[in-house]
């Protein structure tokens, strides 16, 4: 008998699929491959033909210039040599995927990235019973059990109240995080003016044109110390101690991470207000994800792999750990 997924290819650069001659996720250009959203180390550029959701094309477009894409809406099934082809809701930023391969009566689910909390800014993960589930594994331990989204969001705004003459710097991702923090706080009833880091802009305006409502958002640049007293200033984390944030007024610094889980990463980044607020899905989420879809493998990608094996085999679920290269959680 034939072991499940024998039939994918894993290899260091990705995952190929010969029957249907493509590359799931490819980190260097091959002539086809399947993306599953538009983080870098997953969407990389000088690809023959993409196909990918029509989110992640354009932001592939913004990053890399004009792509030689093909866009698939969620459920749309394509037929790729003797392989069927679906793309599902992955939840981790817009327009994120997972990819769903049939052939010859096996099903396997490439995840990508993704999370199961609710995002005001992408479609909710979407759980596929399948043979063979391909995870990452991005906070892959027990100790990571991340808190309520509102919760965290109502820290930054107790801060920015009890600090009427500061500001507050927010260092967020800046695809897929720095939108959920502004939406986020929109949910919450802020409606102020959010001051955003130039880096930001592009993105910020492919998210409204996408039908995800920002709010007022202002450059930082162009903005008085005063003016932005009272107010939250979102940036990408490698400006939290850089010169450009000398132009706030005495900001309260915060990050927006998983990563703030671990309080050494909050000191070593000078971080005064750590936001756990995470893109990925946290050890209950993972776990839960496996219980609920029930495959008869699980293969791991990257991240804390060997915890996730090692929870997988107690659970009589078979599993082993891929060993792609190319991927980064740090910026979570």
């Amino acid at each position: 008998m034939t072991r499940p997924g024998s039939w994918i290819e894993p290899h260091a650069e990705g995952i190929y699929v010969p029957a249907a001659d493509i590359w799931i996720d490819p980190s260097t250009p091959k002539p086809r491959a399947l993306v599953t959203h538009g983080h870098a180390d997953h969407a990389r550029g000088g690809h023959g033909e993409v196909w990918a959701t029509r989110e992640t094309l354009a932001i592939m477009e913004v990053r890399y210039g004009a792509q030689p894409g093909i866009a698939v809406g969620y459920g749309e099934r394509l037929a790729m040599g003797s392989v069927d082809v679906t793309f599902a809701p992955a939840g981790h930023v817009l327009g994120s995927a997972q990819i769903v391969l049939d052939h010859r009566g096996e099903r396997i689910v490439v995840s990508g990235d993704y999370k199961r909390r609710p995002d005001p800014t992408c479609a909710p993960f979407e759980p596929v019973p399948c043979d063979v589930f391909i995870t990452e594994a991005t906070f892959g331990l027990p100790v990571f059990r991340h808190p309520e989204t509102h919760d965290e969001i109502d820290k930054l705004l107790a801060a920015l109240r009890a600090n009427p003459e500061r500001s507050v710097l927010v260092g967020a991702y800046a695809l897929g995080k720095a939108q959920r923090v502004i939406a986020e706080l929109r949910a919450l009833g802020h409606a102020d003016p959010i001051y955003i880091h130039g880096a930001l802009q592009t993105l910020c305006d492919l998210y409204e044109a996408h039908g995800v409502r920002l709010g007022e958002l202002r450059p930082a640049t162009d903005a008085s110390k005063d003016e932005m007293r009272g107010a939250i200033v979102i940036a990408p984390p490698s400006a939290l101690n850089d010169r450009w944030s000398r132009r706030l007024p005495d900001p309260i610094t915060a990050m927006a991470s998983g990563w703030m889980r671990v309080r050494q990463r909050a000191v070593q980044r000078g971080v005064e207000l750590p936001l756990i607020l995470s893109d990925h899905a946290d050890w209950d989420e993972l776990t839960r994800t496996l219980t609920e879809i029930a495959p008869r493998e699980v293969w791991v990608t990257h991240g804390r792999e060997d915890a996730l094996v090692h929870w997988c085999q107690t659970h009589q679920i078979k599993a082993r750990a891929l060993d792609l290269a190319g991927y980064d959680d740090e910026d979570d």
